[in-house]
Parts: structure tokens; C-alpha cells; sequence
């Protein structure tokens, strides 16, 4: 399916700021990009360089006053995902060496505290893929996807104790208790096709058989029409941007997808 994605963001800059930007697509993994657009007002100089993810980060001092960023990308992707009931559990010798970072607990997702619960809840599941759809679901029936319910990212304890969050926590609790069983997993952020209400959106991916796979605790079903615009170990790495200091205020954001003619 070809899909057109955009967001604007209008900041209000109260004094120069640093910003570090992450809104341009993933180049590759199963999206394929036709067309882009990024417009910032005013037109000031820009760094582009690429993280230690594969992530497009921009990086741009904004000078005091109103500043707006758009982006519109036009990306082909799949309309599903894929599934593999009983896909085989991963060793940890056997894993490639890039993938070992999503095995350790990191500042959103303590994957050190979860172990029991993780065992608990997967006790009667094949080692691998039955387990992570395992945790998927858990999640979906357990914590409450509340859109808005989170200024700030909190981490997968304080999501476990509250009850309910957004589409973030939801996905980093889940990260959690997949690395737990020694099961490699990362955040998502990117857009999802038909998302209500609709705004950016975070899942994951887990690491079994030999590739990654997406779940995501906030859909009843499997979905595809994913925009993936970065990975990472949680949403540390993967925000749309980083303000540097107190004189940066969002006043509004807009995001689209939407359903192109072939």
C-alpha cells in the first residue's frame, strides 16, 4: 500500500535553542520512500547525520521566535505483518553482536525486575515467538491504552504500577518483559495507517528466528500500513525531538496518514 505521511510541528522560541530532530522515514527495512518533503521556517542551516541506530537525526540552533517543521513522505509498505507462530527462541551465543544491546535493561524498560512475572506469564508457551505474542496479549488485556494519558515518558515499573498509559508505555512494558527471558526487543516510532485518534504512534519488535517481528499491545489485531521512522532500546532514543534548555515551547502538532492511489 502506498501511504502519505506528514506532522508539523509549530514551536514558540523564547531564547536560542538547540533542537535535535528525528522525523525523516527509515531508509529500507520493508518501506520503500517515493517522496519527501521537510520544510522548516525560517530557513536556517541544518546538520544531518545518522545515529548509532541507522535513525536520520537533524540537529538545528533556532533562533527566538515562532518556527515550524513539516514533513510529507510518500512510502510504500506492506498492508500486513508478518506472523510466525512458533518461530524458534534465539541463544544468546548465537545472537549477532548488533542485536545484544536489546537484551539489557535500559533507562525506560528495567528488564532486570520482570523476570518472574515474564516466566509467569508465558509458562505454558513454546520458547520464541508463542512467548512474545504471549507478553503482546498480556499487555493488551491487562494495561489500559489511554491516548493522552502520559506528558512524559515513564518507565515500564511505573506503567506496570499504574494500570494504563499511551501506545509508548504500553510497548515499553512489553519490551521489558521480553528482554527478561532473554528475548531481544526494541521500540518502535513511526505512523500507522487508520490510528484513532490519530497522532504518532510506538510498537515494538522482537527478535526470534533469526529476524525481528512487530507486535503491538494497543491493537486487537494485527496490523499492517507501519511508517517506520526509527528504532531504538526505548523512547531515550527514539524521541521526535530533544530540546536543549527551557526556551522551547511545542504550541501544536499535526500529524496525517494517508491512503494514496496506486
Amino acid at each position: 500500500m502506498k501511504l502519505r505521511v506528514s506532522c508539523s510541528l509549530r514551536f514558540q522560541i523564547i531564547e536560542n535553542t538547540v533542537l535535535i530532530l528525528m522525523l525523516r522515514p527509515y531508509r529500507g527495512i520493508q518501506q520503500w520512500i517515493n517522496r519527501e518533503v521537510y520544510i522548516i521556517r525560517p530557513v536556517i542551516p541544518m546538520l544531518e547525520s545518522v545515529d548509532s541506530f541507522g535513525n536520520s537525526i537533524q540537529r538545528i540552533q533556532v533562533p527566538v521566535g515562532n518556527f515550524l517543521i513539516y514533513t510529507s513522505t510518500d512510502v510504500i509498505v506492506s498492508d500486513k505483518i508478518n506472523l510466525a507462530p512458533g518461530q524458534y527462541f534465539v541463544e544468546i551465543q548465537d545472537l549477532p553482536n548488533d542485536i545484544l544491546p536489546y537484551l539489557l535493561p535500559s533507562r525506560y524498560c528495567e528488564s532486570d525486575r520482570f523476570g518472574d512475572l515474564a516466566r509467569e506469564i508465558t509458562f505454558d508457551s513454546l520458547p520464541g515467538y508463542d512467548q512474545v505474542s504471549k507478553i503482546n496479549e498480556w499487555v493488551r488485556d491487562t494495561i489500559q491504552y489511554v491516548p493522552g494519558s502520559s506528558d512524559f515518558p515513564l518507565s515500564a515499573t511505573e506503567i506496570h504500577q499504574r494500570g494504563y498509559g499511551v501506545c509508548r508505555d504500553l510497548a515499553q512494558l512489553a519490551i521489558a518483559l521480553c528482554r527478561s527471558i532473554s528475548i531481544p526487543a526494541r521500540l518502535v516510532v513511526g505512523y500507522l495507517y487508520h490510528l484513532q485518534p490519530m497522532d504518532l504512534h510506538a510498537w515494538f519488535e522482537a527478535y526470534v528466528g533469526d529476524q525481528w517481528y512487530t507486535f503491538d499491545p494497543t491493537q486487537s489485531e494485527p496490523r499492517g500500513g507501519r511508517v517506520i521512522i526509527a528504532f531504538g532500546r526505548d523512547a531515550a532514543d527514539v524521541s521526535i525531538f530533544h530540546q536543549f534548555g527551557s526556551g522551547c515551547l511545542l504550541n501544536s502538532m499535526d500529524v496525517k496518514v494517508d491512503l494514496l492511489d496506486n
